[in-house]
């Protein structure tokens, strides 16, 4: 074993020092949305907290959130996004904001993941309006997953800088090399297993955990055909390569894999030009996070 893999094998036994969920992402979770006071509550709790607040609000301006007019406050931001979408961004940004000032480098920059995992969440949102209602998760589980899906790697860089930093120069010279193959040689272990360890210890949903754990192999039998969501990232990830972070899980997108999410693979082309174009968008607005 690479004294890299031994590190981070030990780093991993106590994973138990990684950044407990902080109280205002525990609050969020437990809200209700199904009453006047659990709207009330959940306003409330994202205004107490300014940089939660700002972040939120910066976002909803974007053009990627696809509001057409100036957003001022956070109850604002509610009536035009969506109780469900801010609470779910405002749970993503709480979680990812709770690890330390991470040091970044020339091969990985945490603010690099944020651009990613925000795209994707967007990515997927946009996929999600061409699938069958019956089919669709709900828009809060649908930016959870796409925030924290890739979490692992905020994981790693805290637990052990050195081979993250180490992985994430391999990850830049084998650009076109499946993330999963580089990761195991060099680290012995997958950002997909290490988040979904974290989210357990988290007592995320378990829709989530299963996001974070399978979604670069998501047909495999841990994957249930009731849960779209690890589907959605992988398609999402496939259409936007490389994209904030070096992390290649292919491009080439068979119809079978629309059809699974009820998209009729003629509607293809469209869908991959408006995420594409939305990447574009979102890139314009990263500085926030």
């Amino acid at each position: 074993m690479t004294a890299t893999r031994l590190r981070l094998t030990q780093a991993i036994a106590n994973i138990d020092a990684l950044p407990a969920m902080p109280a205002i992402a525990l609050k969020l979770m437990a809200l209700k949305l199904d009453s006047d006071e659990g709207e009330a509550q959940l306003l409330t709790l994202i205004e107490q907290d300014p940089q939660i607040s700002a972040k939120l609000i910066s976002l909803a301006n974007s053009p990627a959130m696809g509001v057409t007019r100036k957003v001022g406050s956070v109850a604002e931001a509610a009536m035009l996004l969506g109780l469900d979408r801010v609470k779910a961004v405002a749970l993503g940004i709480a979680v990812i904001s709770n690890f330390p000032q991470l040091p970044g480098s020339h091969n990985f920059a945490p603010q690099d993941l944020w651009l990613h995992s925000l795209t994707i969440a967007i990515a997927m949102h946009t996929l999600s309006r061409a699938m069958p209602g019956q089919l669709c998760p709900p828009h809060d589980q649908i930016y959870l997953a796409g925030l924290l899906h890739d979490i692992g790697y905020m994981a790693i860089h805290y637990l052990d800088t050195a081979a993250s930093n180490e992985l994430h120069h391999q990850l830049r010279l084998q650009p076109r090399r499946p993330v999963m193959e580089v990761e195991l040689q060099i680290l012995g272990v997958s950002h997909c297993y290490i988040g979904a360890q974290l989210a357990r210890q988290w007592n995320l949903p378990e829709e989530i955990v299963t996001v974070l754990g399978y979604h670069h192999a998501p047909y495999i039998d841990e994957v249930s055909a009731d849960n779209p969501l690890v589907r959605l990232v992988n398609l999402a990830e496939k259409l936007l390569p490389n994209f904030g972070i070096t992390e290649y899980c292919g491009t080439e997108i068979n119809d079978e894999e629309w059809l699974e999410l009820g998209i009729s693979p003629d509607k293809a082309d469209e869908l991959r030009d408006s995420v594409n174009e939305l990447a574009i968008q979102a890139a314009q607005i990263a500085d926030i996070f």
